[in-house]
C-alpha cells in the first residue's frame, strides 16, 4: 500500500488561483476591519456583536456586544454586517492527514487546506503519517515544513510521531514546535510508521512526563479472542472463520469488536502513573464500551481525554451497503445504539463526559485503493488503465483489502449540524455554543493554542466562520474540495452552510464567489511552529 514519491507527479499541486474580483479586505489603508452580526458566539454565549480586527496583527482588538453602525468607525473602514448568519470562531480541526510529502496523490497542503477553508476550518493540525518521511524526527518535520511553505490557505500545525526507536527525537520535536504526539498500538498500515509496544509507551511517558505536550494514541490492540483479523489497521486477511461475505460490512465490523479499543485503553491507563501531569488523549474513539473506563480514570485523577469524529456521530453500521468501502475506517463505524451513546457522552462534555472534542480524522487515499464496485459513487479505474478492474472480482468491495479512512475535512460543521437537527438538538442557543466548544475551544486547548485560536476574543487571531444555520445543500464532487472525490457523504443532504471564512482578519473563502470562492491573497496561511509552553496541567472541560 506504500506509494513512492514519483507517483505524486501524476497528481500535481493545482496552480494558485487567479484574482477573483473579491479581495480579502478592501485596499483602503484602514488599520482595522470590522465584522458584525445579530448572532455571534462570544464568551460561550450567542449574542449580537461587533468585532474589530487589526489589519496589522490580524488580532481581535475590540468586541462590542451589539451591532455598531459603520458611522461609529473612521471613514473608509472596511465593515461587513453578516446578520442574520452566525459568526463562529474559525474551527480548529486537530486531526487531519495531509500526506505531503511522499503521498501527495492522496492529499496535499494546497487541496487539504482549501477543503478546510470551505468548511470554516481556519486551523488544521497535520498528523505525523501518512507522509514520507513521517514526522518522527526533527529532519522529517523540516521536510514537511518545507513542503508546506506557500501552499496553505489556513493555518497549519504539526504533530510528531511515536515509533519504536525515536525516543531521543521527542524532546527536540517539542522544541521545534510540534503540537503533540501520536502513536499506534496496532499496525498503522504503512511500514514507515510501526506500532509501539507497552514497553515503548512506558519509556515515552517517562521521557515526556514534564513536557508541555499531549500524547495521543490510536487505541486498538488485539485482545485474546479467537476470531480477530491480525494487527494491521488498514488492510488485513479475513478471520480464519469469517462471519459472512467479505464485502458485507457486518463481517468487517464483527472482526474489529469494541474489545480492540477497551483492551488498548486499559493498557494505556495502566501506565498513566508514570507521568501524572502529562496530558493523554485517545484519538477517534468509536466504542461506547470504553466510556466507563475513561470516566473512572478521570475520576481517579488521570489526565486523559478523548475525541470522536463526525462519521461515528452520523453514520451507522446498519445503513452501510454491501461493498461500499467508502465507509471503512479503523476503529470502525459501529451500530446505531453505539452512535446514540457517543452523542449522549459528547453532550456531557462540560460535566463528567470524557469526549471533549470532535475532529475530522480526514484520512484520504486515491479512490482505486478503496476497491469500490462500479456502481458506488467515487469508483474509478486503476491509474494507467481506462478499463482495469481488480484481478480478482472478489476484491471489489472487499472491506478487508480496501484502504481504511474517511474523507471529510471541511464537511464536519454541516455534518454535525445536520445530525443535531435530526436529533432535535438545534433549538436552544446552547446547541451552537456546544458545537463551538467541541470544534473550536477544546480542540485549540488540546494542541496548546488556547490563547490564540478557538474563540472570538480580544487578543486572539481574527479567525471567523460565517455560518448559515438554515441553508440546505447536497454534497457533490464540486463541494468536496479535498483532492480525491471519494467520500461516504456524497449525495447526502446537509443543513448548515459556511458562507465565508476569515483567517487573521482576511477573507479566504466566500461561498459563490469566482474561482471556487477563494479570494484575496492565495495561500496566506501560516505554519504554527512556536513551541508550546506549560500552562494549566489539568483541564476538566
Amino acid at each position: 500500500m506504500n506509494q513512492n514519491n514519483a507517483a505524486a507527479n501524476a497528481y500535481p499541486t493545482p496552480a494558485p488561483s487567479p484574482p477573483s474580483g473579491i479581495t480579502a479586505t478592501p485596499s483602503t489603508g484602514s488599520p482595522i476591519t470590522v465584522v458584525a452580526s445579530s448572532r455571534a458566539v462570544v464568551s460561550g454565549r450567542l449574542t449580537s456583536a461587533t468585532i474589530v480586527i487589526s489589519q496589522t496583527t490580524g488580532k481581535v482588538t475590540s468586541i462590542f456586544y451589539s451591532i455598531l453602525p459603520p458611522s461609529d468607525f473612521p471613514l473608509g473602514t472596511p465593515y461587513v454586517d453578516h446578520s442574520p448568519h452566525i459568526l463562529l470562531p474559525g474551527l480548529v480541526d486537530a486531526h487531519v492527514h495531509l500526506n505531503e510529502p511522499g503521498r501527495t496523490e492522496w492529499e496535499g497542503f494546497y487541496t487539504g487546506t482549501q477543503a478546510a477553508a470551505f468548511g470554516g476550518v481556519t486551523t488544521v493540525i497535520d498528523m505525523p503519517l501518512n507522509a514520507i518521511p513521517p514526522t518522527t524526527t526533527v529532519e522529517g518535520l523540516q521536510e514537511k515544513v518545507n513542503a508546506a511553505h506557500g501552499k496553505c490557505w489556513v493555518d497549519v500545525g504539526f504533530y510528531g510521531g511515536i515509533v519504536p526507536g525515536n525516543l531521543g527525537e521527542l524532546k527536540p520535536l517539542v522544541r521545534e514546535g510540534v503540537r503533540g504526539f501520536k502513536g499506534f498500538l496496532i499496525d498503522s498500515g504503512v511500514k514507515e510508521f510501526p506500532a509501539v509496544s507497552v514497553g515503548d509507551i512506558s519509556k515515552v511517558m517517562s521521557e515526556l512526563a514534564d513536557e508541555p505536550t499531549t500524547v495521543m494514541f490510536h487505541a486498538e490492540m488485539i485482545p485474546p479472542i479467537t476470531d480477530s483479523v491480525g494487527d494491521d489497521v488498514q488492510t488485513s486477511l479475513p478471520p480464519l472463520a469469517p462471519h459472512g461475505p467479505l464485502n458485507a460490512y457486518k463481517t468487517f465490523l464483527s472482526s474489529r469488536p469494541s474489545s480492540f479499543e477497551t483492551y488498548a485503553i486499559e493498557a494505556i491507563l495502566s501506565l498513566a502513573h508514570l507521568a501524572p501531569d502529562l496530558a493523554l488523549h485517545i484519538v477517534h474513539l468509536s466504542a461506547m464500551e470504553a466510556i466507563p473506563l475513561l470516566r473512572k480514570a478521570r475520576a481517579q485523577g488521570i489526565n486523559i481525554t478523548a475525541e470522536t469524529c463526525p462519521h461515528y456521530l452520523s453514520l451507522a453500521a446498519e445503513e452501510i451497503s454491501e461493498g461500499d468501502t467508502r465507509h471503512k475506517c479503523c476503529p470502525p463505524i459501529r451500530d446505531q445504539s453505539n452512535q446514540d451513546r457517543l452523542w449522549q457522552e459528547l453532550r456531557e462534555y462540560a460535566a463528567e463526559g470524557v469526549i471533549k472534542t470532535v475532529v475530522s480524522d480526514h484520512s484520504p487515499c486515491t479512490p482505486d485503493l478503496k476497491l469500490l464496485p462500479s456502481h458506488v459513487p467515487g469508483h474509478v479505474c486503476a491509474p494507467g488503465s481506462a478499463t482495469h478492474t481488480p484481478e480478482l472480482p472478489s476484491e471489489q468491495g472487499n472491506f478487508f483489502s480496501a484502504w481504511g479512512g474517511i474523507s471529510s475535512v471541511g464537511l464536519g460543521l454541516p455534518i454535525l449540524w445536520t445530525e443535531m437537527t435530526h436529533r432535535g438538538l438545534t433549538a436552544p442557543d446552547s446547541a451552537i455554543t456546544d458545537l463551538v466548544q467541541w470544534c473550536c475551544v477544546n480542540t485549540a486547548a488540546q494542541v496548546g493554542l488556547e490563547k490564540q485560536k478557538g474563540e472570538l476574543a480580544v487578543g486572539f487571531d481574527g479567525d471567523i466562520c460565517v455560518f448559515d444555520d438554515d441553508a440546505e445543500w447536497i454534497v457533490e464532487p464540486s463541494t468536496m474540495l479535498f483532492r480525491n472525490k471519494c467520500s461516504p457523504y456524497q449525495g447526502k443532504l446537509m443543513r448548515g452552510q459556511v458562507r465565508e471564512t476569515w483567517v487573521r482578519g482576511q477573507r479566504v473563502f466566500v461561498r459563490g464567489a469566482g474561482n471556487g470562492g477563494f479570494v484575496g491573497k492565495a495561500c496566506s496561511g501560516r505554519l504554527l511552529l512556536e513551541p508550546r509552553v506549560k500552562g494549566l496541567k489539568r483541564t476538566k472541560s
